[in-house]
């Protein structure tokens, strides 16, 4: 049985403010300020006593699934503009000491695994990366940019041709946004 309307309300805090422009939402907070273009058929955004409320009616499975993703992509950005978002990560090595620091927008990462080159990524978006000796912090408003960045120095220090069971340098995620991974 079809129904006849799916309805997902999301609640604005005090201290945020969300204006709806066309497709794109901008939502406004302390922290700064976040623009996301939301537009699928089917699919309504608009604001309503302090809310804002997405719908479909009659909505067939993939309307279903994109009411929930906006509900969760407004929740995200609520969040980062009041608290903002934080990924710590590790560096770990047992065979060479691994150096890594920050260089304008750029990660760097010397002496991996005895590497004479050093290995270097791009500062994803709007974030800010911190290093204190072994400890890197990767901090933000918007959630995807967080964690894109975090996935670059991940994937930045991948031990490739060797067995990884013996090889287990790297950097690693160990604690995303309070909860350990």
């Amino acid at each position: 049985m079809a129904i006849p309307l799916l309805r997902e309300e999301v609640e604005i805090p005090e201290g945020v403010a969300v204006e709806l422009e066309g497709d794109e939402v901008v939502v406004r907070g302390p922290k700064g300020e976040l623009r996301k273009r939301l537009s699928y058929p089917g699919v309504r955004l608009y604001k309503q006593d302090g809310r804002v409320v997405v719908e479909a009616r009659f909505p067939r499975k993939r309307q279903s699934a994109m009411v929930g993703t906006y509900v969760s992509h407004l929740r995200n950005m609520i969040k980062g503009v009041t608290r903002g978002f934080v990924y710590r990560m590790k560096v770990v090595y047992s065979h060479f000491p691994i150096t890594v620091r920050v260089q304008g927008r750029e990660i760097v990462v010397e002496n991996f695994l005895g590497e004479k080159v050093p290995r270097k990524t791009e500062i994803f978006g709007n974030c800010t990366v911190r290093v204190s000796g072994q400890e890197i912090t990767v901090e933000g408003i918007n959630k995807e940019e967080v964690g894109q960045t975090a996935a670059r120095i991940e994937q930045l220090t991948r031990v490739k041709k060797r067995d990884p069971r013996v090889f287990q340098d790297g950097i690693y995620l160990v604690e995303r946004d309070g909860s350990p991974v």
